[in-house]
């Protein structure tokens, strides 16, 4: 009768093991490559440029020399371009990371920052390069 019971009592826990096992097993994550055209543009960290504190984006990432960051406009926001996506960019050797939003007006629009290299952002000027970044699906 004992053992019965244990037998019992057994296969009810193997069961619930089973089931909880089965529970955590989560099928790998897909990840979507998007790409798009877009204007870009160049800024700097200097007073002058945008508003506030020059080092610091609109989400509160400080932003100094050395930082491969892009700001994204709102609708690349819907798009996938978050806060902290990784971007490659055509034309340019680094991946980017998204630190900063643009002004509401931008649309289909990057801003690539170059720390104080004035000179760099002017040369950059204004492009159309394609983008390419990933998504989870």
């Amino acid at each position: 009768m004992m053992s019965a019971r244990l037998l019992v009592a057994s296969l009810i826990l193997a069961g619930l093991l089973i089931l909880a096992s089965c529970s955590t097993i989560q099928k790998p994550l897909q990840e979507k490559q998007q790409s798009l055209l877009v204007t870009a543009t160049a800024f700097n960290s200097l007073p002058k440029q945008g508003q506030g504190n020059p080092n610091v984006g609109a989400w509160g990432d400080r932003i100094t020399p050395g930082v491969n960051a892009i700001a994204v406009s709102d609708d690349l926001v819907s798009l996938g371009l978050a806060r902290g996506t990784r971007v490659r960019i055509e034309g340019m050797k680094n991946e980017c990371v998204v630190l900063d939003r643009m002004p509401a007006r931008w649309k289909k629009r990057i801003d690539i920052y170059m720390g104080t290299d004035v000179k760099a952002a002017r040369a950059w000027g204004k492009r159309d390069v394609k983008i390419y970044w990933t998504v989870p699906d």
